[in-house]
């Protein structure tokens, strides 16, 4: 896909302050719907292994390019600020639940970084 998704949705993408596995992470949403969000990470060839229920784990090295197809740089403050007013932020229980049922469908593939991306 080509152009911006800027007009089209709200991506929302908080600052890289996130450390895991040698990696600095953001977080990306939408205020929209999963459905913009998913068909966004898709896009940016985002794998569904790091979506966890609300929200992507984007590494750090692939935040800019995200940012260049029309994400918005937001706080992380203003990004569950958003979540939580398109009713689309979960629970932190309810996030916990979605990561262990996507573990056991697709069992403990490499993460993101660890694919190199």
């Amino acid at each position: 896909m080509c152009g911006s998704y800027h007009a089209v949705m709200a991506i929302l993408v908080d600052e890289s302050r996130w450390w895991f596995k040698e990696h600095h992470w953001c977080h990306m949403v939408s205020d929209t719907s999963f459905d913009e969000l998913h068909a966004f990470a898709e896009s940016m060839q985002i794998p569904m292994r790091a979506f966890h229920g609300d929200h992507y784990d984007v590494p750090a090295h692939l935040r800019d390019a995200v940012l260049e197809r029309g994400a918005v740089v937001v706080t992380s403050r203003e990004l569950v600020t958003r979540l939580v007013s398109a009713g689309l932020r979960m629970t932190a229980a309810q996030r916990r639940a979605h990561k262990h049922d996507a573990d056991a469908d697709h069992g403990s593939a490499d993460s993101v970084s660890e694919r190199g991306q």
